[in-house]
């Protein structure tokens, strides 16, 4: 009788906020903000990163990695989100959802196991300093960084191909922005057990274990923060990973804040997503990539440098 119900899915049919049509408006315009300062905010710092001599450091290589992830992250889900606001024909084809999925699950993975190589930085850098070029030197940064999308992508080429493998019934409404796997996954008229215990490896592998490397890097590099004696001396070795630790706190906060806030009983006994978590889910798509440059950018006095310095090669008037 299952397979009856079946038919071979051409389309889905995004709902994010159909019912809000007000909201829809506000929030174009707020993303498209939003949008625009993610692109000129995260492709000023990639300019700097590769222009600036003096900014061709790991950590500097790695903010750059991180800035280009962002701005792919973002392209992926918020171009068609804007249109979807404005148009009364919120459909997107079986085929674009499925390298939807692909682009968001990998830029995700790979940001997750990217700050995670960058507090091991951080830790080398704080903890010993004397060693530092030796262990963080190019033939150790560029391999790290490079390993960060391979495994972005292999996970999420996976995960990807054991969805679209599914077969789907005829519900084919999307109760979200974007194509987000897990979502998908739900309008299966299948078993997905084995998809949950893929991304559940996965969500171990490839989240869990990097927090766990930033947990454990920034308890040392507390710890050695607290052996100097001179509070002026702390603050100064402090600011040098204050940055990367308010971004870390910021999207894994996010993330944490978005999986376990308590249910309302009619969300617990359904599949729809409220509102509120549909603009959660928002923040930890479009407000974490839109505040890493500006958090980088305000706390750390090189990138200031390098933007004026920049800014004065464009516009001489600059200078005066």
């Amino acid at each position: 009788m299952e397979w009856e119900n079946q038919t071979i899915l051409v389309e889905f049919f995004l709902k994010g906020l159909s019912g809000y049509p007000k909201l829809e408006l506000l929030f174009f315009v707020l993303i498209l903000i939003m949008y625009v300062v993610i692109l000129l905010g995260n492709g000023t710092l990639i300019l700097i990163s590769v222009l600036d001599s003096h900014l061709h450091t790991p950590m500097y290589f790695f903010l750059g990695n991180l800035s280009f992830l962002d701005i792919c992250y973002t392209t992926t889900s918020i171009p068609s989100t804007l249109v979807s606001f404005l148009s009364e024909r919120k459909t997107i084809s079986f085929s674009g959802c499925a390298v939807q999925m692909f682009l968001g699950l990998a830029m995700g993975t790979t940001e997750c196991v990217l700050l995670g190589m960058m507090a091991f930085d951080r830790y080398v850098a704080i903890c010993n300093p004397l060693r530092y070029p030796v262990i963080m030197s190019k033939d150790s940064y560029v391999p790290m960084a490079t390993g960060s999308w391979i495994i972005g992508l292999v996970n999420s080429a996976v995960q990807t191909a054991f969805v679209v493998q599914l077969p789907f019934c005829r519900n084919n409404v999307i109760n979200h922005f974007s194509c987000e796997i897990l979502a998908v996954m739900k309008l299966a008229c299948a078993d997905i057990s084995g998809n949950e215990f893929i991304m559940l490896v996965a969500t171990t592998l490839f989240i869990l274990t990097p927090l766990l490397l930033i947990i454990i890097s920034y308890s040392l590099i507390i710890s050695s923060i607290l052996k100097i004696r001179t509070s002026e001396g702390r603050s100064k070795v402090f600011s040098t990973c204050s940055a990367h630790l308010t971004v870390v706190i910021i999207f894994y906060g996010t993330i944490l804040f978005m999986y376990m806030k308590p249910k309302s009983k009619k969300t617990l006994n359904s599949d729809d997503l409220d509102a509120t978590d549909k603009l959660i889910s928002m923040f930890y798509g479009v407000m974490t990539p839109m505040m890493n440059p500006l958090i980088y950018s305000l706390r750390n006095k090189d990138v200031k440098e390098a933007v004026k310095h920049l800014l004065k090669k464009m516009n001489p008037l600059c200078a005066f």
